[in-house]
């Protein structure tokens, strides 16, 4: 689930992984999604995880930033 944050206006999420060769699996896909929507979310990344805050357009979520988010869940799954 994606938290959303107020002052300003975002989403963020933290994702888990156990091997640091997953992290760079998942960095492409969201890298091309990127790419695709046209948006550059905030990211950071360690051993074991990445965090990404997506800042949004307006006080509520758009259709493209759920859409957006929800595409990097479905990656996040795959891998």
């Amino acid at each position: 689930m994606w938290n959303q944050r107020e002052s300003p206006s975002r989403l963020e999420k933290r994702f888990e992984f156990e091997a640091y060769s997953t992290i760079s699996k998942f960095m492409k896909k969201v890298e091309q999604l990127c790419e695709k929507y046209k948006m550059y979310p905030n990211i950071s990344f360690g051993k074991n995880f990445v965090s990404i805050t997506i800042f949004l357009s307006s006080e509520k979520v758009t259709k493209i930033e759920k859409d957006f988010s929800n595409q990097i869940d479905i990656f996040y799954l795959e891998i």
